[in-house]
């Protein structure tokens, strides 16, 4: 559980840190408590596109990740972003990616601070 948790707040605040530098493609509504409660409920979206789709979509793709030498993995994070943002708006949670490009550039972002943070977290394996 508590690795859940861990792995919820890391996504949040690289969601964060994405609508912090692509302002202009990846948007969070709100502000004081109810932006922090929005940005969770978001990570939480998207810990569970992550767990439950990316897996599907990573196996049908198998052929192409091959060919592209893993690049096209980053078009899956992209695409994991883009439907987090339809699913939110699905269920009126202020989040909104406007197209795919900017999925495509927040996903890196996301995926770079997901790296430092969890870098930067103690581990228990490591012990």
């Amino acid at each position: 559980m508590k690795k859940f948790v861990i792995k919820i707040l890391v996504n949040a605040v690289g969601l964060y840190v994405a609508s912090i530098v692509v302002k202009s493609g990846i948007a969070f509504q709100g502000t004081g408590l109810q932006l922090v409660w929005t940005v969770l409920l978001v990570a939480l979206i998207f810990g569970l596109v992550n767990t439950f789709i990316r897996p599907i979509v990573k196996l049908f793709s198998v052929g192409i990740r091959l060919l592209t030498l893993g690049l096209f993995t980053f078009v899956i994070n992209a695409l994991m972003l883009w439907l987090t943002s339809k699913i939110s708006e699905h269920f009126a949670v202020a989040f909104h990616v406007r197209n795919f490009w900017y999925a495509l550039l927040g996903s890196l972002i996301i995926t770079a601070v997901s790296l430092v943070l969890h870098a930067a977290l103690p581990d228990d394996k490591r012990r």
